[in-house]
């Protein structure tokens, strides 16, 4: 039996989410093509017959230049903490650029076996491409394996899972083996109602978003939520509302759905919207985000 702390890093909108959620089995990272949808260092729990694994999906690195980005990258040195791998992604279908010279000068840092993943290979349209990218990569570090990868198709995931439990310590698991992530319930309902308005608002509300749960109620049958989302400016208040209500009536709806299904029950759902202006630069604001704070380990 095997177990240890694997850690997954890389610049924005690589893919990290996408492929914590194939490799668990099931969804524990919220996803959305808009870069930084990731915020905290997040663990997620596959448990098989080699033994355990937990994966850290971690913020994309990147520049920070507002205190939620700042907070963002010391998730990033949080999800390294303590692991005994770690996975740096890069996009296959694309030219490397500073982040991911920043994720990589990180992971030189780390004494720890790295893995480079070159993901969306299946959106490389002359494959015969993928060695002279991984060359680049070389000459970068000298990463312990490099795995070419989509982690949307599931292409090599078996292979990473091989590389990653050759390198692990024998031990016994951390977390019994039904349980898939960290997270309390609370933080999976604010971030399946950001999900939903990440994917519902397109490019209108870019970075300016957080949710908050103010009221929960919960009996055996029925879960009573009462949530706020915190945008910048009125105008974006305005997006979300949309007109009569309808525009966050038909957001409220596909999250309650979302919610019913992850905790199985009937789910009530309240959300309001307010204006906090310039919210990502308070950093007690964006402290109180923090849901490892909530269970005493941050």
């Amino acid at each position: 039996m095997k177990a240890g702390f694997v850690a997954i890093l890389g610049k924005p909108n690589v893919g990290k989410s996408t492929l914590l959620n194939a490799l668990v089995g099931t969804k524990v990272s919220i996803t959305s093509r808009r870069a930084q949808t990731t915020r905290d260092a997040i663990q997620g729990v596959l448990s098989e017959r080699r033994g355990q694994i937990v994966f850290v999906d971690s913020p994309g690195v990147h520049e920070p230049t507002k205190h939620l980005g700042k907070r963002m990258m010391r998730e990033v040195v949080r999800a390294t903490q303590g692991c005994h791998a770690v996975l740096l992604m890069v996009d296959a279908s694309a030219d490397p650029d500073a982040s991911d010279e920043r994720a990589v000068a990180i992971v030189k840092r780390l004494r720890l076996p790295v893995l480079l993943l070159a993901n969306k290979v299946d959106k490389v349209a002359r494959k015969e491409n993928l060695l002279p990218y991984l060359d680049r990569c070389r000459q970068w570090h000298d990463f312990d394996g490099y795995v070419p990868v989509s982690a949307t198709k599931r292409i090599n995931l078996d292979r990473v899972l091989t590389e990653i439990f050759v390198r692990l310590p024998e031990a016994p698991q951390y977390y019994p083996a039904g349980q898939l992530t960290d997270q309390p319930e609370r933080f999976l309902a604010s971030e399946v109602i950001r999900e939903r308005i990440l994917r519902e608002t397109h490019d209108e509300l870019p970075y300016a978003v957080a949710v908050l749960i103010d009221r929960w109620r919960e009996t055996r049958k029925k879960l009573r939520i009462s949530a706020s989302v915190v945008v910048e400016r009125n105008g974006q208040k305005a997006i979300l509302i949309g007109k009569d209500g309808q525009k966050m009536k038909q957001l409220a709806s596909k999250a309650r759905q979302t919610l019913e299904a992850k905790f199985q029950r009937s789910v009530h759902l309240e959300v309001f919207v307010k204006v906090r202006r310039n919210w990502r630069n308070k950093r007690r604001f964006v402290e109180d985000l923090d849901f490892h704070r909530i269970l005493g380990s941050g």
